[in-house]
């Protein structure tokens, strides 16, 4: 299983995003899951299964198959719950 972070730069934020998923996936006792970054120019359908994305960039991500909207990409608690619950659908938990 792949779960993606993508920004619009493909730096600073989805990096961000990539290594607080590794945090909550870790809390979660949830392994095999590879975590990447990728900016919304380069993402494809074939590099992940989910994608998080951030709410300003969701329009311009439907191409990419599965994503999860963050309304708040610096929303800890919101990433942990929207996390949990794509792992709970992909019966990780």
């Amino acid at each position: 299983m792949k779960f993606a972070a993508v920004c619009g730069s493909g730096l600073g934020s989805s990096f961000m995003v990539e290594m607080n998923i590794n945090s909550v996936l870790s809390d979660l006792g949830v392994s095999g899951v590879e975590v990447a970054h990728y900016d919304l120019g380069s993402a494809a359908p074939e590099l992940a299964d989910v994608f998080f994305i951030g709410r300003d960039l969701a329009d311009s991500a439907q191409h990419l198959g599965e994503i999860v909207v963050l309304e708040s990409i610096i929303d800890l608690d919101e990433l942990k719950e929207k996390v949990a619950e794509t792992c709970r659908q992909k019966g990780l938990l």
